[in-house]
């Protein structure tokens, strides 16, 4: 069984009084340990699909399945870094930490301790006490990626988690999610991200799915067959031949429109 199954998902908004289609009968698998990537042009639903997924929004048809039923809501077991991290401005880095395991009704010394594990995970041990406006844009991320990781959850989405962070601070933390997901025996377990950078999405996916421009359809995808950790192939000609592949496959998409 794969750990989730996205099954002809459709999702049309209202936009000043015009029904706009964001998604067109979309269908991908993620299979077990698995981390996907979800590339396609600005506009073509791939937020609005991770939000799907997420239980956030809901599809006008279609199911997304996960362990064996379709997701209804939002589930402590599918947790979601955002691309503009979404932190409380009022609570202090550990405390933003603690919101979604309060939710939960974890006991607050429990809270605590979860948190403090998770802040010295991503490196940020010395700042729990710190409130967001006194964190750059990568340490606010460490928190939001901190939070998702402390619901221990089986499957990790990510909306355009570096894609306002500087080049350095945004290598840093990609290469410090992949050591996370990488972990034998800890979760998450799989991983489903979105980009607009193809490098990014083939430097750390095993599997691309490339989307076509609104209405959102998977017109490909492609495996990405390079050893980990990839850093040490990042100058290499196959590395360059899998980013002219999506590539490729990108603008095939674009044309079919």
């Amino acid at each position: 069984m794969p750990a989730l199954e996205v099954k002809n998902i459709s999702k049309t908004f209202v936009e000043d009084k015009v029904k706009v289609k964001a998604l067109d009968d979309v269908s991908f698998i993620v299979e077990d340990e698995e981390f996907v990537c979800l590339v396609g042009p600005s506009g073509c639903g791939k937020s609005t699909m991770l939000r799907i997924i997420a239980g956030l929004e809901k599809a006008d048809s279609g199911d997304v399945i996960f362990q064996g039923k379709p997701i209804t809501g939002p589930s402590p077991k599918i947790s979601m870094v955002f691309q503009l991290f979404g932190l409380l401005p009022w609570k202090t880095a550990i405390e933003n930490v603690e919101v979604p395991l309060e939710v939960l009704g974890m006991p607050k010394k429990d809270r605590v301790a979860a948190g403090m594990e998770y802040l010295k995970m991503v490196e940020l041990e010395g700042f729990e006490n710190t409130y967001p406006h006194d964190l750059s844009g990568g340490m606010k991320q460490r928190v939001g990626i901190a939070r998702a990781l402390a619901l221990k959850p089986e499957i990790l989405l990510m909306d355009e988690p570096f894609s306002s962070l500087d080049e350095l601070t945004a290598k840093t933390l990609r290469d410090l999610v992949l050591e996370i997901w990488r972990r034998k025996g800890e979760p998450p377990n799989s991983m489903v991200m979105v980009s607009h950078n193809v490098e990014e999405a083939v430097y750390m996916a095993d599997r691309v799915i490339v989307m076509s421009p609104r209405p959102g359809r998977v017109v490909g995808e492609v495996k990405i067959e390079i050893p980990r950790p990839r850093f040490e192939h990042r100058r290499e000609p196959v590395y360059f031949r899998f980013v002219d592949e999506v590539m490729g496959t990108l603008q095939k998409g674009n044309h079919k429109q």
